[in-house]
This record gives structure tokens, sequence and C-alpha cells, in this order.
């Protein structure tokens, strides 16, 4: 039976190519309060990494740091080719079009269709053309398997297709790297296979994908590169048959 095992994770000698994800010596606080500390990590273009641990371990805190909603205070940090240390508030929306979040809830706008939803993400990030906002619309809805709900409004959506919609959402400007924050959390394991299969195909076309989750049966069922949030720490989980 799979099980998984435990053991602190040493600095990556760094590599000749520029990773999508660089951590060394890094402590995340929240106010004055230290919630991980001395992160050493390296993820490279096409990984996709789990990050694992209990409610209350840092993993969110992880993810909010790396989309810089908490700000990196200690230590050194690069993400998408942006310096997470030095990253001032006016240069925070370009690092976020460089990624795709996903988030636990969905957040679609509950008001607006679909394509609605995906227009207001284009608009807001520059796009003017119409044709040109159509056609990358359909494209990312035909990603998800998708495109012939496009006019349907979020509450008309199951739950696995509005998180497949947001999805969709994330990829709208070609994201370099998604981070997936307990993007099954509030899916039954059906639909949350059904979503997995979304991410590892995205993964699959080349995408880099950071994923937190507690999903331990998904880890089980998709293995991957493991890290998991304890006690302060982060460290990579090993899977082995014993």
């Amino acid at each position: 039976m799979p099980t998984l095992s435990y053991y602190f994770y040493p600095i990556n000698q760094i590599t000749m190519s520029q990773p999508v994800l660089f951590l060394r010596d890094v402590s995340i606080y929240q106010g004055n309060k230290v919630i991980l500390s001395n992160i050493n990590l390296e993820v490279n273009h096409g990984e996709f990494i789990y990050i694992i641990g209990k409610t209350g371990s840092g993993k969110s805190s992880f993810m909010r740091t790396l989309y810089a909603d908490l700000p990196l205070t200690e230590g050194q940090g690069s993400i998408v080719d942006f310096d997470l240390a030095d990253l001032k508030d006016d240069k925070i929306p370009y690092l976020r079009r460089k990624i795709g979040i996903v988030f636990q809830d969905f957040q679609l706008l509950p008001d607006r269709s679909v394509k609605e939803n995906m227009l207001f993400v284009l608009k807001a990030t520059g796009w003017t053309d119409e044709a040109e906002m159509q056609e990358k619309i359909d494209e990312v809805l035909h990603k998800v398997d998708l495109k012939a709900i496009a006019d349907k409004m979020p509450h008309q959506l199951s739950g696995g297709e509005q998180q497949r919609v947001a999805i969709a959402r994330a990829l709208l400007n070609d994201p370099e790297l998604i981070l997936a924050d307990e993007p099954t959390g509030n899916l039954d394991p059906q639909t949350s296979v059904e979503v997995m299969e979304v991410l590892r195909k995205i993964n699959s076309n080349g995408k880099t994908v950071i994923m937190a989750t507690h999903d331990y049966a998904l880890l089980m069922k998709y293995p991957s590169k493991t890290l998991k949030c304890e006690d302060n720490k982060v460290f990579e989980v090993v899977q082995r048959t014993v």
C-alpha cells in the first residue's frame, strides 16, 4: 500500500536556466508571527508540485506569498522573473498577469455569464480587440471542455463546471505558472478527479502547476513531487510502496 514518508528537502543546486520559482532562506510572516521559516525551493518549468499540510500549517500563507498578497520580508525569492523581496506595489498586477490563480471558491462574478466573466478579466488586463478576445475565450474554454456553456450564468453550472471555468479564466493571459489553492476543496471525489484531469492536461502541455491540497487520495492517484508544511517548515514528501 502506498505511504508517505518525510525528509527535509535540501537546497537544489542552481540550474543554468532560470527556474519558475526560486526561494532561498525564506521565512513567511503574518504580522510579527512566523508562519514558515527557512524555505529553500526551486521549481523548474513544466513541473507539477503539490503543497500539503493540515489546516493552519501555512499552505495558504505560502501560496499568498507567491502571488504577492503577503510580502516577502526575509530571504531571497523570485517567481516568473519577478523579485519577490523587492516587488513594488505597482508591479504586482504585472506579476499576476504572468501567473494564473485558481481558488477553492471559484470567485466567478455571479451576475455575469461565463463569457462576460472572461471578458472582464481580458479588458482588465489590457485587451481591446473584440475578435481577439472572443478567440481567446473560445480557446481556453475548449481546453477545459466547456466551450458550449459560454452564455450560461455561474448558478446554472455544477461546482465542477464552475471550477473548470475558473481554470480557463486563469489561462487567459497564457501564464507561465498556475497556482491552484485547494481547487478541489469544495468538490465531491468524482468531480475532484475531473478537475485534476484538467490540471494534469494543462501541465502535460508545458505549464508549471503548484497546487495546495488536503486531498491525499488525489496524491495517490496522481503522484508528483510533494512538499509538506508542518511545524513551521517546508520539506519534501517521498511516496513509496511498503
